[in-house]
């Protein structure tokens, strides 16, 4: 099977925390697998017309999350998407069956990684004026169980370079697939 019929059309979706590498995983993801990408954070920034910064500081993070669901209904409509979503995405029950219509991969990096990469970031909402390593534990420890749900979870280090994670991924694909997922045949 080649690697652009290894999940016969249906959607991928990564999830996890923010500075996962959601979005260069998912780039990559679908390059290998002949997809198009969506990024639901750029997918709400450019319908809002602002960034997520702005999202929050001016409706307040319900309003952002009620935006996020409505993106990513739009989005599972679609066939053939790698999918970055946001990092909070798991926490509306709705999010979850849009997610269940495709494959969700949960990127697992460790706290410690997490901090590296977001240490210069200024962009996260979330994390504006706080002791950012213990945000970071604290959402973890918040959205650990929910992420638990993904099929499949590829735990990153620090050394993982994106083409490893995604190859991890396309390779892990074919043990996680169930007949549930794979769309009915055509007679």
């Amino acid at each position: 099977m080649t690697k652009e019929n290894l999940l016969q059309g249906i959607n991928l979706y990564l999830i996890g925390m923010m500075g996962a590498g959601k979005t260069t995983v998912g780039l990559a993801l679908s390059k290998q697998l002949s997809y198009r990408f969506i990024d639901i954070d750029e997918a709400i920034t450019k319908l809002a017309g602002r960034t997520i910064s702005e999202l929050f500081a001016q409706e307040g993070e319900a309003a952002f999350r009620e935006l996020e669901s409505k993106t990513l209904a739009q989005v599972c409509a679609h066939q053939k998407l790698s999918v970055a979503t946001g990092g909070g995405i798991i926490l509306r029950r709705e999010n979850w069956s849009y997610l269940h219509h495709g494959l969700i991969v949960w990127l697992d990096v460790p706290v410690e990684v997490l901090y590296t990469r977001l240490a210069e970031d200024t962009t996260r909402p979330l994390l504006q004026d706080v002791d950012l390593k213990a945000k970071l534990r604290s959402l973890l420890e918040q959205r650990q169980a929910l992420y638990a749900q993904a099929d499949l979870r590829i735990t990153v280090s620090a050394d993982d370079t994106t083409e490893q994670i995604a190859t991890r991924v396309i390779q892990a694909i074919p043990q996680v697939m169930k007949p549930e997922k794979l769309p009915p045949s055509v007679s």
